[in-house]
């Protein structure tokens, strides 16, 4: 499970972040790696990221969630999807 406080650490520790190190550790590569390259959006995606880390920590947690359930419930080839 991915823990708000820890994307919080990775916001401030990336630059208040520009780095995008909260989303790589969020599972958003993609967005994580155009943070680094703009430097946050040109640090605005930075400081709305401050508001939408506890959503995206809950998105991922409730993702984890629901792939570990689904291979419970239906042992076999589970195929995951990328949000």
């Amino acid at each position: 499970m991915k823990n708000t406080l820890v994307a919080y650490l990775l916001w401030l520790l990336g630059g208040f972040g520009v780095l995008g190190l909260h989303r790589f550790y969020l599972g958003r590569w993609i967005s994580g790696l155009l943070w680094l390259f703009t430097g946050g959006l040109f640090l605005v995606g930075a400081i709305i990221d401050l508001v939408l880390i506890p959503g995206m920590v809950q998105v991922e947690n409730l993702s984890r969630h629901l792939l570990i359930e689904a291979n419970r419930r239906y042992p076999g080839p589970v195929y995951q999807t990328v949000a």
